[in-house]
């Protein structure tokens, strides 16, 4: 068989992806854990007096919370399965890349199999975060300071 008779029969035999279906998932499940980081914040708002500009820092904290709780009872891994991008997108996909790591490794000990993994992927987000904070604020000190933006 040839490499474009091959290529045809696996085009043919190949089921096609359900795309609206699954961006339908993702957009229904990413707005829901979204609607659910806006109750969050209103908590706080609400009950201990944040503004909206100060209860940003412990909505994500929260959230992640939620993520890592979840993954560490199995269930953030049914969330993911089913909704695809729409659970991996905001920051509670974080959370759950940062334990997934670290239950991954545990029978390791905890030194060594946790703590040696629990960071594998956060330390790269964070690392590569801060290098790219630095690099957008020394282009704007560059642009403020010849007079193309103000603060």
């Amino acid at each position: 068989m040839e490499k474009e008779q091959y290529q045809q029969l696996e085009q043919n035999v190949t089921p096609k992806p359900p795309y609206l279906k699954n961006v339908a998932k993702a957009f229904f499940v990413g707005g829901l854990i979204c609607a659910i980081g806006q109750a969050v914040s209103l908590f706080y708002i609400i009950f201990f007096n944040f503004t909206e500009a100060t209860a940003g820092n412990p909505t994500v904290a929260t959230m992640v919370f939620f993520a890592m709780l979840l993954t560490g009872l199995g269930l953030y891994k049914r969330i993911g399965q089913f909704a695809g991008a729409g659970s991996a997108v905001p920051v509670t996909g974080f959370g759950n890349a940062v334990i997934s790591a670290a239950i991954e490794h545990r029978s390791e000990g905890l030194v060594l199999g946790v703590g040696g993994n629990l960071f594998k992927l956060a330390g790269s987000v964070v690392l590569f975060g801060v290098v790219s904070a630095f690099f957008v604020a020394l282009i704007k000190y560059i642009l403020v300071t010849i007079g193309v933006v103000s603060w």
